[in-house]
């Protein structure tokens, strides 16, 4: 079912959700609400395929409640009223963990019916909803029982700084990939600056400036315990290389694949391997590479995504 929500500390703006009650309504995922986390371009819809390949994948089984959001100026969702007109930056990502904090204990209680502190979380997070999702766990500990990683956003990283820079006395020509040319890395640099820095706006105007402070380290802080004082499951799912370079040369960016190949996709790679670091080592999964799958893996391929929900809801009744 469709919601509109106001958060008692932001009146007169909605955040729009769905939610979908557990089924059956006492089967024992009935306490287990899994949360969809979007990342910056793909509002809460982006996850309806995944849903539809899990209830197919789980006919015959137990189903928890379901839950997908759009943020504060994100998709159906009201800009956040707080955000300072005068500027392009507007709330942080502590912002956005409190106003789902707000928005999940409002839920449970009114539509399900229990507690938030009487509920197992999973996260399904993409890109920057990862970020989230670590946040969340951190400031609320206790409740968050797993976590499934989809191509998590590099959240220490200003990603031009995974390119040489073209410009120091100490950088070697030679040392570029073959059929990449100088001014394909300066020009590779230039578009990233202007595409994925931290310090460009969005529409969604969430500030991601403090980042790389808030999250310095993809190993680092580990998970706190989760419900029952249990380890959270955690799975970390990352793009297909291969893929996501050929969807750079072919999107608009136009990112040349050997750039991608020889600098960004090494440096993702070490952060989902450090990443799977903050869960214990006999709760996690991964790094698992989705196949032909680009950044947006529940969009690349719904199914994948689904089964991996599976296997993480699984282990929780396990």
């Amino acid at each position: 079912m469709a919601l509109s929500v106001v958060l008692s500390s932001k009146p007169g703006a909605a955040l729009r959700c769905s939610l979908a009650p557990p089924c059956p309504p006492h089967g024992p995922l009935a306490a287990t609400v899994v949360v969809f986390l979007n990342g910056l371009l793909l509002p809460q819809t982006s996850w309806a395929e995944t849903i539809d390949n899990l209830r197919k994948h789980k006919h015959h089984r137990n189903l928890p409640a379901l839950v997908t959001y759009d943020r504060y100026g994100q998709g159906d969702s009201d800009p956040d009223p707080t955000d300072d007109p005068d500027t392009p930056y507007g709330h942080d990502a502590r912002a956005v963990v409190d106003d789902l904090h707000q928005l999940l204990t409002r839920l449970i209680a009114d539509d399900l019916s229990m507690p938030l502190h009487g509920t197992r979380l999973l996260f399904v997070a993409n890109s920057i909803g990862c970020p989230i999702a670590r946040l969340y766990a951190a400031l609320h500990p206790g409740s968050v029982a797993g976590l499934l990683f989809l191509d998590s956003m590099m959240a220490n990283a200003d990603f031009v700084s995974l390119f040489p820079d073209p410009d120091s006395p100490l950088f070697d020509p030679t040392t570029l990939p073959a059929n990449a040319s100088v001014d394909d890395l300066r020009d590779t640099i230039r578009k990233y600056r202007a595409m994925f820095h931290p310090t460009v706006p969005n529409r969604e105007r969430l500030d991601r400036r403090n980042l790389p402070a808030l999250l310095p380290h993809a190993h680092a802080p580990k998970l706190p315990l989760g419900p029952g004082r249990q380890e959270p499951r955690l799975t970390v799912v990352g793009h297909d290389p291969d893929e996501f370079a050929s969807q750079g040369l072919t999107g608009s960016l136009s990112i040349p694949v050997a750039l991608t190949n020889a600098y960004v996709n090494p440096a993702w790679q070490a952060y989902n391997s450090d990443l799977v670091q903050i869960a214990g080592c006999n709760h996690v999964e991964g790094p698992i590479i989705a196949p032909k799958c680009g950044h947006f893996i529940q969009q690349d391929d719904p199914a994948f995504v689904a089964r991996e929900l599976c296997g993480l809801l699984d282990r929780l009744e396990d």
